[in-house]
């Protein structure tokens, strides 16, 4: 708990058996309520290891994607009463151990929001950032900023931490199941009005941390353009992408639902 709310970690997991021990021993639990795990239907003992680490453990059927992943972890979060829920790769790329502080600055009424920027400060060439995804990272965020008229370090990180308003108050539903998720979030945040905040965090590039290849990175940095550009259309009164629109139907489940299509394995705190 901070400021008596309920902190809740979730990972977004895929084939993370390997890193997943690493990441988790290094959760703050001092301030962590509970840990939630959605395994995508991985191909290693994810969903295994995670029981045996006492976490609440969820596994999809089928592979849902990793935006389809994000949407059962924060209707699994708020099913079980979290105020504030940070979402953490299990892959060991980010350290756990900034979760106290992203979470402190949204217990305390500063922000809606809160990413872990790689940009800010030296941390992602020195942790290892392939140069051409830095430059790509570097130029998306610029365009960003210009068509979205906002100013951040970077829209790509991983690591970020929400309030239980903006996950009920935010159409998350319309958004892709594909990576293109993050960015759409995002969008949507400061679209619908909420303070989004930054703090640095140093990141490790390793064989066994979690990267989409060279294609699916193209296919993610035009649907960041596309998602951008579809917001500065909505301003103008020139498009009304699906995303944006602001559709109850849209908001994850209403407290108390649990989430759906997907089996339980576990749900030990």
């Amino acid at each position: 708990m901070l400021n008596n709310k309920k902190v809740v970690v979730v990972l977004p997991a895929y084939n993370a058996a390997k890193t997943l021990r690493r990441t988790v021993e290094e959760i703050p639990r001092e301030i962590v309520d509970e840990i939630i795990l959605t395994d995508d239907a991985s191909r290693d003992n994810t969903s295994a290891l995670a029981l045996e680490l006492g976490l609440i453990t969820i596994r999809h059927d089928h592979n849902r994607g990793y935006g389809g992943n994000q949407k059962t972890c924060y209707t699994a979060a708020l099913a079980h009463g979290a105020d504030i829920v940070v979402m953490l790769h299990p892959d060991y790329q980010y350290t756990p151990k900034l979760v106290s502080a992203m979470a402190s600055m949204i217990a305390y009424g500063e922000y809606d929001a809160v990413l872990a920027s790689r940009i800010l400060g030296r941390g992602a060439l020195k942790g290892g950032m392939p140069l051409y995804k830095y430059i790509a990272n570097r130029g998306l965020t610029f365009i960003e900023n210009l068509l979205i008229w906002h100013k951040m370090s970077e829209y790509h990180t991983g690591y970020r931490a929400w309030s239980r308003e903006l996950l009920q108050r935010l159409p998350l539903l319309s958004c892709s199941d594909d990576f293109v998720f993050d960015n759409q979030m995002i969008v949507q945040a400061i679209y619908f009005g909420f303070h989004v905040g930054e703090i640095s965090c140093p990141t490790k590039y390793f064989e066994e941390a979690s990267s989409i290849n060279f294609q699916r990175s193209v296919t993610y940095g035009f649907g960041v353009l596309g998602t951008a550009l579809d917001l500065r259309l909505k301003k103008l009164g020139l498009a009304k992408p699906s995303f944006l629109e602001d559709v109850p139907l849209e908001r994850l489940p209403p407290e108390g639902s649990a989430p759906s299509s997907q089996s339980i394995s576990s749900t030990l705190g």
